[in-house]
């Protein structure tokens, strides 16, 4: 942890004016060199198993209540969806899967591995101290990374306030979680499969003002269980812990936090508040992303493979 605390001092002094490089740090920090893309083109296209129109309804939508047909009873039965991704999307594992981001996202797949064999360990919630430090990208590698395993991987949209990975995988406006906790119905069938990146995902929906007593009703635990049920891992990408208190809900229902940070954004009050709102139990490591240390990018590329990027 001072490791942190000293890469994120450091960058408070040398902030002005400084161009981060793309390279990552130690073994629990992880690279991103700038913020989240937008992106506006539609680069979904439906493969062989369409989207039901009905899983473009509004909430309002009578039939969104009254659906009579049989729910999904398995991963597998759950449409699919196939991304067309530039290298732009920095999905790392998948675009520059010899790069050091991408090796520094399977070694943290590794230690979260390592740490399931002395705890209980599937849903794994992803948030940082406040906005724009690089949570919804760590989250999207790392269920790329743990999906490459062969896992059964759910990627979940927690942030019902301002989602931001539905709009990254270019996909338009689709019924999900706050929608589902909304309805009357039992289990939540807006889950999709993405061929080409071999994982699930669950999205938020339409943005919500206040979810958070929504968020308390006791579905959301439920939902949990049931997931916890049909897939191997769960990632949760939610809200920042500041100012917000649909965090520390989600951390009710997870099994552990990673806590994203990123150097020349995160200052060390916040981190430091951040870290006070959770319990040390619950935390799982820190991710530091946009480090400073050339010396490991070197080092990369005098022992990468020949061919490798």
């Amino acid at each position: 942890m001072s490791r942190i605390f000293d890469a994120l001092q450091r960058s408070g002094t040398e902030r002005s004016g400084v161009e981060y490089p793309d390279m990552v740090s130690v073994a629990t920090e992880v690279f991103e060199a700038q913020p989240d893309p937008v992106l506006t083109d539609q680069t979904i296209r439906e493969s062989v198993s369409p989207v039901p129109v009905s899983l473009l309804e509004t909430p309002k939508d009578k039939d969104y209540k009254e659906k009579a047909e049989e729910e999904p009873r398995g991963p597998e039965e759950f449409p699919s969806l196939e991304t067309s991704l530039s290298p732009s999307s920095r999905m790392v594992f998948l675009t520059d899967p010899d790069s050091l981001a991408a090796e520094k996202f399977r070694f943290l797949g590794v230690r979260l591995r390592q740490l399931r064999q002395n705890r209980t360990l599937k849903k794994v919630l992803v948030t940082s101290t406040i906005p724009e430090e690089g949570k919804s990208l760590v989250s999207a590698n790392l269920a790329g990374v743990l999906a490459r395993r062969k896992e059964r991987v759910l990627l979940l949209e927690g942030d019902l306030r301002r989602p931001t990975l539905t709009q990254q995988f270019g996909l338009g406006r689709l019924i999900g979680l706050g929608e589902w906790l909304q309805s009357s119905r039992r289990i939540v069938s807006n889950i999709f499969y993405f061929r080409n990146l071999g994982f699930w995902f669950l999205p938020a929906g339409v943005p919500l003002d206040n979810p958070l007593e929504l968020m308390q009703s006791g579905k959301l635990l439920e939902l949990m269980t049931e997931l916890s049920n049909l897939f191997d891992w769960v990632i949760v990408d939610s809200p920042p812990l500041l100012p917000l208190a649909d965090t520390t809900v989600w951390a009710r229902v997870t099994d552990g936090v990673l806590l994203v940070t990123r150097e020349g954004k995160t200052e060390r009050g916040p981190l430091q508040r951040g870290l006070e709102v959770l319990k040390s139990s619950e935390l799982l490591g820190v991710v530091l992303n946009s480090s400073m240390n050339p010396d490991q990018n070197s080092y990369y590329h005098r022992y990468s493979p020949p061919g490798s990027k």
